[in-house]
C-alpha cells in the first residue's frame, strides 16, 4: 500500500507541474507550446515520459535524467522538445515557481570580490543591458558514460548528454561591470532554486566558473531557448549559460550570483566533477591523488544520420553525416571509418555560428559487400587533439569520454 501512495504522490505531483502553470501564465509571457512538462504523468521507467518532450532515453526519476537519441540531433540546433534533462537535485516546486514569479523573480549579485551588490528583476535585464543570442552547446560531464570501463557509479549516459541552439539573454560580464568587481575576484558561483534530493534547503546545490569564463562575451543570463521561453525542465525562466563547459556550470532557475576571490565552495564543488591530474590505474575507485576541476569540455562527435542496424546498399556512396564540437575550441577536422579505423575518409566540415556551437559533418562513404560493418567518426580540434579510439584515461567518477561513436550497419 505504501508503494502504491509513492506512485500516486508521484503522479499527483507530475500532473500539478503540467496543469498548476495556468496561473503561471497571466505573470509572464510563458509559453505552453514551449512548456515541457505539461500534463506530465509519470509511469514506472522505462515508460515514464514527460509530456512534450521527444526522442529521449530516461534514465530516472530521482533525480530527473533523460538522454536525447543521437538521430534527434541531426537538425541544425537542438529542438526544446529534444533538450536532454540533467538534474543534481529536485526543480522547484509549483508552488516555489509562482511565489517568485507573483514577487518579481530577482537575480542578486554579491560576493566578496563584488563591489556594489544588487539586484535585478527579468525585466530590469532586459531594459538595462543589451541582449544576445549566441548558439552554445551545452554538455553533460558524464557523457559517455555507459562505455565507461570498469564502470562507474553515476547515470549511465550514451552519447545524447548534449544539446545546442540559440540562447537569447544578456551578458553576464555586463552585469558584473554594473555592480563593479574587486582585482581579487577568482570565481563565480550560481545559486538556483532547486533543492537536494532529500528537500533539504539550508546548503543549496550550487556550482561555479573561473572569473575568466564568466566574463566571456558568450556566457549569458539567459531567458529564450530557440525563441521560446526556456523550458521549465531546463531551468524557465532563468538560466546562467556556459558553452563548453560541463552543463552542470550552466546553472538553472538561476536567482543569484556570488563573485568570490577564491575558487567557489559550493557543495557540488567539493567531489563532483573533478578528475585525477596525473593518469590512474582503471578500476582505482579508492584514489585519492590530486584532483582538478572539469573545465573546457574535450572534442567530440557523433554521427546522427544513421541508426544502429541500418542496412546499407553495398558498394554504393551513402552519405554520412552528424555533429562536433571541442569545448571552448573549434573543430578543424572530422574523419570517417568503414574499416575498424584502418582507413579513413576526410569529411566535410562546417564553420559554427559562433564560438563554442557545435559544427556540423558530412562525408560520403561507401561499403563494398553484404556483411556486419561499424562507422566510426573521429574529430581533431584545432590544437590537433583527437578523438582516442577507446577511452583515453578512465576516471571514478566516469566523466568526459570522448572515444569515438560507431554506428554498426549491415551491407546488403
Amino acid at each position: 500500500m505504501k508503494q502504491n501512495n509513492q506512485k500516486e504522490d508521484r503522479r499527483d505531483f507530475l500532473k500539478n507541474i503540467g496543469f498548476g502553470l495556468l496561473g503561471i501564465s497571466v505573470l509572464s509571457n510563458f509559453s505552453f507550446e514551449n512548456f515541457l512538462g505539461s500534463k506530465a504523468l509519470a509511469k514506472e521507467l522505462p515508460d515514464f515520459k514527460i509530456e512534450g518532450k521527444k526522442d529521449l532515453i530516461y534514465h530516472g526519476e530521482k533525480p530527473l535524467t533523460a538522454e536525447t537519441e543521437i538521430y534527434a540531433l541531426d537538425s541544425d540546433f537542438t529542438k526544446p522538445e529534444n533538450f536532454f534533462v540533467r538534474n543534481n537535485g529536485l526543480p522547484p516546486s509549483l508552488e516555489t515557481i509562482k511565489e517568485r514569479l507573483h514577487k518579481g523573480w530577482t537575480l542578486e549579485i554579491d560576493g566578496e570580490s563584488i563591489i556594489n551588490k544588487k539586484s535585478y528583476t527579468i525585466e530590469d535585464l532586459k531594459k538595462k543591458f543589451k541582449t544576445y543570442t549566441y548558439a552554445l552547446t551545452v554538455e553533460c560531464g558524464g557523457n559517455g558514460r555507459s562505455e565507461v570501463i570498469p564502470s562507474t557509479k553515476g547515470t549511465q549516459w550514451g552519447y545524447g548528454a548534449v544539446a545546442c541552439g540559440r540562447w537569447t539573454g544578456v551578458r553576464l560580464k555586463d552585469i558584473l561591470k554594473d555592480c563593479g568587481i574587486k582585482n581579487d575576484a577568482v570565481y563565480i558561483g550560481y545559486y538556483g532554486i532547486d533543492t537536494k534530493l532529500n528537500g533539504e534547503e539550508t546548503s543549496p546545490i550550487s556550482r561555479g566558473v573561473p572569473i575568466s569564463k564568466a566574463l566571456q562575451d558568450e556566457t549569458l543570463i539567459a531567458w529564450a531557448y530557440e525563441g521560446k521561453d526556456i523550458p521549465l525542465v531546463n531551468g524557465y525562466p532563468l538560466r546562467l549559460v556556459c558553452g563548453g563547459y560541463p552543463a552542470s556550470t550552466s546553472g538553472k532557475w538561476l536567482y543569484k550570483i556570488s563573485v568570490r576571490n577564491k575558487i567557489h565552495d559550493g557543495e557540488k564543488m567539493e567531489g563532483s566533477y573533478k578528475v585525477p591530474v596525473n593518469p590512474v590505474k582503471p578500476g582505482d575507485f579508492n584514489y585519492k591523488g590530486e584532483m582538478k576541476i572539469i573545465e573546457s569540455m574535450p572534442i567530440r562527435s557523433v554521427i546522427t544520420n544513421i541508426k544502429n542496424g541500418s542496412e546499407i546498399k553495398a558498394n554504393k556512396k551513402f552519405e554520412v553525416r552528424g555533429k562536433a564540437w571541442a569545448g571552448e575550441l573549434e573543430v578543424s577536422e572530422v574523419y570517417v571509418s568503414n574499416d575498424y579505423g584502418v582507413t579513413w575518409t576526410k569529411a566535410k566540415v562546417e564553420k559554427p555560428l559562433n564560438r563554442l556551437a557545435w559544427q556540423k559533418w558530412s562525408a560520403q562513404i561507401s561499403i563494398l559487400t553484404k556483411g556486419y560493418y561499424e562507422i566510426w567518426a573521429r574529430a581533431i580540434d584545432s590544437q590537433g587533439n583527437s578523438q582516442p579510439m577507446v577511452l583515453a584515461q578512465w576516471n571514478p567518477g566516469g566523466y568526459i569520454n570522448n572515444a569515438c561513436h560507431r554506428v554498426n550497419v549491415y551491407g546488403v
